[in-house]
């Protein structure tokens, strides 16, 4: 979760993700180290499913089809699905936690450089109307395509 915000920069999900780490037991160094986007504390068996989650927030949710594979090949097809599902989840959170993270800024008297208004507000409210509709495309999708996952179609091939 933590590499996740660092890639997404979530105030609102930092703050959260930064709580539930310090209850899970990890120092402020590793928490600092995860959300400056630093390795020295990724475990070696975590590493793939880390750098695989940065992969995913930094493509937007549309990972390389060989960055999914490595991470199937690594924990297996049920653990890379549970990874994928967590990411979709933190993927999902961070829509809402920007815009609410600007807006709050913008309540204190400091606005977000890249943010509106108009745009803090339609997110903000558009979730609302949104969620239960995207609720139920999520479970009647499931029943109709098992499969959660898209890929870029452009990145198709592992950099050399």
């Amino acid at each position: 979760m933590l590499a996740v915000t660092e890639v997404n920069g979530c105030a609102a999900c930092s703050y959260q993700h930064t709580k539930m780490a310090l209850r899970q037991g990890m120092s402020n160094e590793e928490i600092s180290s995860f959300l400056s986007g630093d390795d020295t504390f990724i475990k070696s068996e975590e590493a793939k499913a880390i750098m695989f989650a940065q992969h995913f927030a930094d493509s937007k949710g549309l990972p390389a089809r060989y960055a999914y594979d490595a991470v199937v090949k690594e924990y297996g097809q049920e653990r890379a699905s549970i990874i994928l599902s967590a990411l979709q989840v933190i993927l999902a959170g961070n829509m809402y936690g920007i815009p609410y993270s600007a807006f709050k800024s913008r309540l204190q008297g400091q606005t977000y450089e890249d943010s509106s208004l108009s745009y803090e507000l339609g997110m903000l409210s558009g979730g609302i109307i949104c969620l239960p509709i995207a609720l139920v495309h999520g479970i009647a999708r499931g029943f109709i395509e098992p499969s959660n996952i898209r890929f870029d179609k452009r990145l198709t091939e592992e950099p050399s």
